[in-house]
């Protein structure tokens, strides 16, 4: 009987507990940050089931019909998902923290993604997170000093591009790489918001590259942009505001020293007592402070089948010149739709900018006029028509203009529209088989428009000074367009669980056409009306063109387990830049790869991640001007004919029919690695690229009857090669975490060949004094190398001087005082024959160090960028310290080298006699500096207010304060060592745009 009651019990007791563990219940709770605040539209899913929940705005969920055995996931991007067993809990909050890997688990790539450890090409990332840490007005700013082997040179100027170099110098033309936008091509980020990226990739190798084929030659730059999120509807706000301001200046001359210094020069000013007394420094005049203020405002939401996000922005950035700045309004505007097996989706983005742009005057910069200029002068008159005061020659002895007239009577400025789009329509036709249609548009238009009023700079009677009767008007307006049609399909399966098989064949058609007309005239009778008229027209042209390439491509993936990874893809391109001989370019790229820790011998190795990855393939350049395989004519010539000017026609450049397709070769080996469960992550590579029928645009022999005439031919194949290094390591611990994350990249090019009857190619901008161009090509030596004299001292007196000219001992333009330079290749005479290489433009290596930490609600963040190895031609040397006639100067001229009965007195000099011999400000070493700098990019220290400070209105607020381009440590003595430019006139600082210390304050709101 007890043995029965026994029995009775137990299995009473597992009926009430089979009955607990199957009933259902409802889970509530909250999901927050590390730092403790709520993660709205956080995904709540049952393991195994699809019984799901998304958090709202406060980060709150409730998730029905959970049973006591069930166990949920939790995650959010960015973060580590986390895993909870029910059992008997009915609240359940949850802390995700973030995630420990440094590279994104899916990569955006050409016409696709793929998940990291899947990728055998040589792709670089830079995500959202990273971009917000540094407050950037162009977006191509945020890929400074993130990805090894990228190249960034920014420029002061506001509303201006940097230049970007992936992998270094490899062509003679265009090295800018190629954009893509939501699937858009286009050629630059400019009126792209920072915070609507979601990530940037930097594919860098021609296996990631040659997808692109014919544009794919200098690297692609795919951005992402952020779309919606499945979950309420989210709005955020962000606002910064500071002010911008250049710092250094050059040692100039004072008044006092100006005086001495011209009398020595033998020019007497005779500017009455009250000019003579003044001291105006030019450089405070045209450098001020700048302030800036940014807006940006988005909402996005997303339910299962659907998202949406919009944008706005408005910036507004006085420039640290005066009368410069840019004003920019853009708006963005995502949207997805799936309908069954159809998703219908657009990305469009609007911008609208006024760019005022610093001017030149006279072929002379601001900042050289400033230098020149001479301080006594003062910067107002009200007596001369427009108000300024400036020089007269003969008066004053010279002819540097008032920078701060240049600058700010009447206006300069550009306004453009941008429009960069898509439509897409994706039909899944079978699991996994895809075929994809989309519309794509880059729109632009500019109107670039200029006006002086009348001015006089002096009013002594009789004489000549700067200055003009009239006002003077220009306008040039452009627009272009290109649209891009592409379809492809695409194939996606796993065979066995092991065979992971993917494939994509896709056409593309681009058609670009571009436009503009320009016109200039003159009024005579008034400065009160801007417009152009008819009766004085100084100008007048027009142009335009069209482009056509028509590209085909194909490619598959292949991967055993995420272990043994192949992929191959080819593509075949048509251009219309070249003649029906050679429009058509084929471009191919074949890699492997390794998933050595996936195998079983590293099981419980520490190692989470050890890939060896190899690629090579082919990209094409077709950069281009239109139409250059055909002859031109240039109508705009005047030929003496009987004695008198008479217009005729002449050759403007030479047909070439054979000219056929810029190419490259690259080949690239890679390791990535993570241990620690990838706390510790990096990768190596090594890349070797060789850049063959390079096209240029060659000078015709005059006897052609051509002036200034060009044809276009491949002539010269150049290898580049380096290595790449990327470290990161990240740590959490309870409410601390930070990371350090750095990278170096070497680049080293090498001339492997000019066409037959091309020994050295000098090109580029010419310096100021003798018209020589500054860089070279020659087969054996870097790309682009400084070529010219080699100083060798100061001569101390004319036995010295005879010493070196042997073979031409009667000479009388070299005298004791000037330089002394080496007799190269020995024969008695100096002369362009003894030019050398006397500077690189390229670095040896350039770094970038990124710190970044949080401690409770607190964040910190340090970015440091760098160059090493790099020279710098300082063509402002030449206003400082030429002396070839008088100008304002730096105070080492008055450590000169004074010469009394030719004998120099100082023998210490190092500078040359004023008004010496022409060599000593020719293209020489003299000019040549080091170029290498280590530069603070930005520190950053924010605070997050804590929830209960908030209220129900605001999910998160952050404020922070920031600071940019605070330490540069250099060697250079220029106002900026980071120079812009590429090809022949890279590493030539010609006075340009100085980059300013910036402090800003920031705002950053959820609601």
């Amino acid at each position: 009987m007890i043995m029965k009651l026994k029995f009775a019990l137990i299995a009473l007791a597992m009926i009430c507990t089979q009955s607990v563990l199957s009933q259902n219940k409802t889970i509530q709770g909250v999901v927050k940050d590390q730092t403790g605040f709520p993660l709205p539209g956080a995904s709540v899913n049952v393991e195994g089931s699809k019984n799901s929940a998304s958090t709202d705005i406060d980060g709150k969920y409730s998730l029905n019909n959970v049973k006591p055995n069930n166990k949920i996931v939790f995650s959010f991007i960015g973060t580590v998902s986390k895993t909870v067993s029910v059992g008997s809990q009915t609240t359940i909050n949850v802390t995700l923290q973030e995630s420990s890997e440094t590279l994104s688990e899916v990569v955006v790539v050409a016409y696709g993604a793929q998940k990291r450890t899947t990728v055998t090409g040589a792709v670089a990332t830079v995500t959202s997170k990273d971009i917000a840490a540094i407050p950037v007005t162009n977006a191509e700013s945020a890929l400074q000093g993130r990805a090894p082997g990228v190249t960034v040179v920014s420029s002061g100027s506001p509303g201006s591009s940097p230049t970007v170099l992936i992998r270094g110098l490899g062509t003679l033309n265009n090295s800018a790489p190629l954009y893509v936008i939501d699937g858009v091509i286009t050629g630059n980020l400019s009126g792209l918001n920072a915070n609507d990226i979601e990530s940037m990739s930097v594919l860098k190798d021609a296996a990631t590259a040659a997808l692109y084929g014919s544009q794919g030659f200098n690297g692609v730059v795919v951005v992402t942009t952020k779309k919606g999120k499945r979950g309420p509807g989210q709005m955020n706000f962000s606002t910064y505001t500071g002010f911008q301001k250049i710092t250094k200046r050059y040692d100039l001359l004072n008044t006092a020293q100006y005086l001495k210094f011209a009398n020595d020069l033998g020019v007497t000013i005779t500017r009455p007592a009250s000019f003579l007394d003044n001291s105006t420094n030019w450089q405070d005049e045209i450098f001020q402070t700048g302030l800036i203020k940014d807006y940006s405002l988005n909402f996005s939401n997303g339910t299962e089948t659907s998202s949406s996000r919009y944008s706005a922005e408005y910036l507004n950035q006085e420039g640290a010149v005066i009368g410069t700045g840019f004003e920019r309004y853009s708006f963005r505007a995502n949207n997805s739709q799936t309908l069954g097996k159809l998703t219908l989706g657009s990305n469009v983005g609007i911008s609208f900018s006024k760019q005022d742009q610093q001017r030149t005057s006279g072929g002379r910069t601001l900042i050289e006029h400033a230098i020149k200029s001479a301080p006594y002068l003062p910067v107002y008159n009200a007596d001369n028509l427009g108000g300024y005061q400036g020089p007269t020659t003969s008066v004053d002895g010279q002819d540097a203009e008032n920078p701060v007239r240049v600058q700010n009577l009447g206006y300069q400025y550009n306004k453009s529209l941008s429009i960069i789009g898509n439509v897409y329509a994706e039909l899944e036709l079978y699991k996994g088989l895809k075929f994809r249609s989309q519309v794509a548009l880059d729109y632009y238009n500019s109107n670039d428009r200029s006006f002086i009023p009348s001015f006089r700079d002096d009013n002594i009677p009789g004489v000549t000074t700067f200055g003009q009767v009239f006002s003077s008007s220009s306008r040039n307006l452009a627009q272009g367009q290109t649209i891009i049609f592409n379809n492809s399909l695409s194939y996606k399966t796993t065979i066995a669980d092991k065979h992971n098989i993917e494939a994509l064949v896709l056409s593309e058609s681009n058609m670009a056409k571009y436009e503009n007309i320009g016109a200039g005239s003159r009024n005579l009778i008034t400065d009160a009306i801007d417009q152009l008229n008819s009766t004085t027209v100084t100008g007048l042209g027009t142009g335009s063109s069209k482009t056509n390439k028509l590209g085909f491509v194909a490619r598959l993936n292949y991967n055993y387990d995420e272990k043994y990874i192949f992929e191959v893809s080819g593509r075949t391109d048509g251009s219309s830049r070249f003649g029906t001989n050679f429009r058509w370019g084929n471009f191919y790229a074949v890699s492997l790869g390794w998933n050595i820790a996936k195998e079983k011998f590293m099981e419980d190795s520490g190692v989470s991640v050890l890939k060896i990855r190899g690629s090579v393939g082919t990209t094409g350049n077709d950069k281009i001007g239109d139409y250059q395989y055909s002859g031109t004519l240039n109508s705009n010539y005047i030929y003496p004919i009987d004695g008198a000017a008479a217009a005729g026609t002449t050759i403007g450049s030479l047909s070439n029919p054979g000219l056929k397709w810029e190419s490259k070769l690259g080949r690239n080996l890679g390791l990535d690695f993570g241990v620690l469960d990838n706390k510790l992550t990096g990768s190596i590579e090594y890349f070797n690229n060789i850049s063959s029928d390079i096209l240029f645009a060659v000078p015709l022999d005059p006897s052609l009857g051509s002036a200034g005439g060009t044809q276009v031919r491949n002539i010269a194949s150049v290898q580049t090669q380096g290595t790449e290094l990327n470290l990161g390591y990240n740590y959490v611990k309870g409410d601390l975490t930070w990371s350090a994350n750095f990278n170096i990249g070497t680049t080293k090019n090498e001339v492997l060949r000019l066409a037959p009857g091309v020994d050295q190619v000098v090109a580029g901008d010419a310096f100021k004094q003798g018209g020589a161009s500054i860089s070279r090509l020659t087969v054996g030596d870097p790309a682009f190398y400084m070529y010219g004299l080699v100083s060798d001292g100061i001569y101390q007196n004319q036995a010295e001087v005879n010493a070196v000219f042997t073979a031409n001992p009667t000479q009388q333009v070299v005298k004791p005082g000037d330089i002394r330079f080496k007799d190269l290749n020995g024969d008695g005479d100096i002369t362009s024959a003894d030019r050398t290489k006397i500077g690189n433009q390229s670095p040896k290596f350039t770094y970038g160090l990124n710190l970044s930490a949080s401690f409770k609600r607190f964040d910190f963040n340090c970015f440091i960028t760098g160059v090493e190895g790099n020279q710098i031609f300082n063509t402002t040397l030449y206003d400082l310290e030429g002396m070839t006639r008088l100008f304002n100067s730096g105070t080492a001229v008055l450590d000169r080298a004074i010469v009394v009965n030719n004998v120099v007195t100082n023998p210490s000099a190092t500078i040359p006699r004023a008004q010496g011999a022409i060599q000593n400000v020719g293209v020489n070493d003299r000019f040549v500096e080091d170029g290498s700098y280590t530069r603070l990019r930005n520190i950053t220290i924010g605070y997050t207010l804590p929830s209960k400070a908030l209220g129900k209105y605001f999910s998160k607020l952050r404020v922070y304060a920031s600071g940019q381009n605070l330490l540069t440590l250099t060697k250079y003595s220029g106002l900026d060592p980071e120079i812009g430019g590429s090809n022949f006139n890279a590493g030539v600082d010609r006075g340009g745009y100085p980059q300013p210390k910036t402090i800003l304050m920031g705002l950053e709101v959820a609601f």
